[in-house]
């Protein structure tokens, strides 16, 4: 398809730069038959009992950082674990680096360019241990907040606990699997007394998510692998919640990706570990996911593809259009949809 065919106007002041307050207060656009509006708070009444919700628990590095190449600054976004402490990161100015220089981003702490690839990226070499390393971007890293929230050199404190899900515990996302973001204790309780259940899988989102989609075509668009887990005991109860009858709602894109990754041709969801690169875009026939809890996308990126797959093009071109006249805020830090499969 033409990637222009998910295009859409959305003026600027509607990004959202902060999450709502109460957590739960953020607004729910429903996407089914017809469209209706709601808040957050509303999910435990609008899903049923025996559903089972399903949320990415990666947990977001600060692995953006700010360095010296001589007398020159730097900013690099780590995106990619190679392992033996090499990171793939994103740089600003890449062109002007040479392989072998030195970034210095504290005192003891520095890396060597050992490749440089085009768009900016780059193969780092840290030189220690991934303990040693995580400890490092701890002290001296901040979030890795998308290009469209604006933020002073160096981060802000605060981001460090608003671009961080409840569930986030396995360390290894460079982006944060933000509709999890609106969920908090309280509402979780109310969703265990309406009798919908939850488990958690594993995606750790790469900063190729917020990368945009530079073909004319979205047949020759390469997807960027992220790395993903889903064990035998999640796979049991996503299997046997559907056997019964209930549904399976994905809590952000990454969560449905990793149990699409997963699912065989059946339906039949088997223990998934490894990287995948599933694109989704309109004609792909979804084999688990029954509805899908995601925030509103980017025009003319993956994200937007893959809603547009899951509910139709036409149905969320008029979704978006909707929640643009109502004001919605977009984005990772903003309002959210539940969405139904198209018919």
């Amino acid at each position: 398809m033409r990637v222009d065919a998910f295009d859409f106007e959305l003026p600027k002041e509607l990004i959202a730069d902060r999450p709502m307050e109460p957590r739960e207060a953020a607004r729910l656009l429903v996407v089914g038959e017809e469209l209706s509006d709601h808040v957050i708070a509303d999910l435990p009444r609008l899903l049923n009992p025996g559903d089972l919700l399903v949320f990415n628990d990666t947990k977001v590095l600060p692995a953006r950082l700010l360095g010296r190449r001589g007398d020159a600054s730097i900013e690099v976004t780590l995106h990619r674990d190679m392992g033996r402490g090499r990171w793939r990161a994103f740089a600003k100015g890449a062109k002007r680096l040479r392989l072998g220089d030195r970034l210095q981003f504290a005192a003891d702490f520095a890396a060597r360019v050992i490749e440089k690839a085009p768009g900016g990226d780059i193969l780092l070499d840290f030189s220690m241990e991934s303990a040693d390393l995580r400890e490092a971007l701890e002290r001296h890293g901040s979030m890795p907040l998308p290009p469209y929230i604006k933020r002073p050199r160096g981060g802000d404190a605060r981001d460090r606990v608003d671009y961080q899900t409840m569930f986030a515990r396995r360390e290894g996302a460079v982006a944060s699997p933000t509709a999890g973001l609106h969920f908090t204790p309280a509402l979780m309780a109310a969703f265990s007394t309406a009798g919908i259940a939850h488990l958690t899988v594993t995606l750790h989102v790469g900063a190729g998510t917020f990368l945009p989609v530079k073909v004319a075509d979205t047949e020759n668009h390469v997807m960027h692998a992220e790395t993903g887990f889903l064990d035998a005991v999640a796979a049991d109860r996503l299997n046997a919640v559907r056997a019964a009858g209930g549904h399976i709602v994905a809590v952000g894109s990454t969560s449905l990706r990793l149990i699409e990754s997963a699912a065989d041709e059946r339906g039949h969801i088997r223990p998934f570990t490894g990287e995948t690169r599933l694109f989704i875009t309109p004609g792909y026939r979804f084999r688990a996911v029954d509805r899908l809890v995601t925030n509103f996308h980017l025009p003319r990126s993956t994200l937007f593809m893959l809603v547009a797959a899951f509910a139709g093009l036409e149905r969320m071109h008029r979704a978006y259009a909707h929640a643009i006249h109502a004001r919605y805020r977009f984005f990772s830090y903003g309002d959210a949809c539940l969405i139904d499969p198209a018919p």
